[in-house]
């Protein structure tokens, strides 16, 4: 493997894609530590060091992780990736519903490109309403609960207007450094980012479960985090390969067909993101009391208390019950989304191909619909475990804040790391040389 890194290099145009991917993505970490104008960025430091460990910052959690730690500091970064991220996957899901995107999603390259037009408008209107709801939050104390300084320095109109144009700005440079590491780099930008984001919370993670929990717990936790991601690794590679048949068609004098392949489907085909709906669906009901401003901690109403006791707490067992209940509910929801049976039945019928055993078109539709919700239910279970399980271990282990040692943290991780490793496998294989994987 190491000399397949070594031949890498060594192949110029990889070696310049490899350089230039890493170049953006430490641009992109160094506006993620560079601080917005008008945010006291040392008294930030201090809120963050008071209450680390609490419970003041866990809706805002799994935004902060995949910012890398630039949501809490409000920094150029904080928006992150996310409203590009949320985007995409609203104009995926209003291709079933919205006639013009289906039409759009069957004009190939032409359409694609005007998908990704509408992706960024929606991005960018995302990544407003984003930036203004956190800075409204700063402004009035409750972004960092049990902090009493004053992290914004003007709190007039003007100056936070100022700071959310700036947020925003952000948010559309890292969306574009997503897009040209995506076409002139190595990898998918998008994934990528989000994968720096939570690379760099590793070291300072680690050392707050080490400092506060000892050496024991801290080893357990990286024992368990290991066993976790060979697991990860284990049934993300696993696949149902259904066999396809190509019938002989003559094109002129040549022949065509008469080949075997087979179609592959992923025991997770909806890969992290019923993870990423249920997180942020459970995290909208206390996103929406602190922003209403009706918490009342003295005399709190009685949904304000179910919220605090049910939807907050990730170590209560209701709390983890509905968690697991979203995560397979939206695995079986994206996979129907994006993977359409008849869809797949006329692509091979319109090239000849077919099922051995099967008829083609609808006999062969039923057949694949059959065998997706077969391997989706193992796939949802088991993405509902990754995700609860180390909740419930770090629970146990006073951990439970760290979310970098979480489920959807190992699972983006493990699965952009993946892919990255695969690109640039197919791409020293297209030149003759010997892949990572022997």
């Amino acid at each position: 493997m190491l000399s397949a890194f070594v031949t890498a290099f060594r192949t110029s145009d990889l070696r310049r894609k490899i350089l230039f991917t890493l170049g953006l993505v430490a641009l992109y970490r160094a506006g993620a530590a560079l601080p917005s104008p008008g945010v006291d960025y040392k008294a930030v430091q201090e809120c963050i060091d008071l209450v680390s460990g609490g419970d003041s910052a866990g809706i805002y959690q799994l935004i902060n992780l995949f910012s890398g730690g630039a949501l809490l500091q409000l920094s150029v970064f904080a928006i992150g990736i996310m409203p590009y991220i949320t985007a995409s996957i609203i104009v995926q899901l209003l291709t079933v519903v919205i006639p013009r995107f289906e039409e759009l999603k069957k004009e190939g390259q032409a359409g694609q490109t005007k998908m990704t037009q509408y992706t960024r408008y929606l991005a960018i209107a995302l990544a407003i309403l984003q930036a203004t709801g956190l800075v409204a939050l700063a402004a009035r104390g409750q972004l960092l609960q049990g902090c009493q300084q004053d992290i914004l320095a003007d709190t007039s109109i003007f100056g936070m207007i100022i700071i959310v144009l700036v947020m925003t700005a952000g948010a559309a440079l890292v969306m574009w450094f997503g897009e040209q590491i995506t076409e002139r780099g190595v990898g998918n930008g998008m994934s990528l980012l989000i994968f720096a984001g939570i690379a760099a919370r590793i070291p300072s993670e680690g050392k707050n479960i080490l400092d506060s929990r000892g050496g024991l717990v801290f080893g357990v936790v990286c024992a368990a985090a290991l066993a976790i991601i060979i697991a990860v690794v284990f049934v993300e590679q696993g696949q149902r390969r259904i066999p396809v048949q190509y019938a002989k068609r003559v094109v002129g004098r040549k022949m065509y067909g008469g080949s075997s392949t087979y179609l592959p489907l992923k025991v997770n085909q909806a890969g992290v993101i019923p993870v990423i709906f249920a997180s942020s669906l459970l995290y909208l009901p206390n996103l929406v009391v602190q922003l209403t401003g009706s918490t009342n901690e003295t005399d709190p109403s009685w949904w304000q208390e179910i919220i605090q006791t049910y939807l907050v707490d990730p170590t209560n067992p209701v709390y983890i019950a509905i968690y697991f209940g979203l995560i397979v509910f939206f695995a079986y929801f994206y996979v129907a989304i994006t993977f359409n049976p008849e869809e797949r039945a006329d692509e091979m019928k319109k090239y000849g191909g077919f099922i051995p055993g099967y008829r083609p078109g609808k006999p062969t539709a039923d057949h694949l619909g059959f065998v997706l919700s077969r391997i989706t239910l193992p796939g949802s279970m088991y993405l509902g475990a990754v995700a609860v399980l180390p909740t419930v271990f770090l629970g146990s282990t006073g951990g439970a804040q760290s979310m970098v040692f979480g489920g959807a943290a190992v699972l983006i991780i493990v699965s952009v790391g993946l892919d990255t490793v695969k690109q640039i496998e197919s791409q020293l294989m297209n030149r003759n040389y010997e892949g990572f994987l022997k």
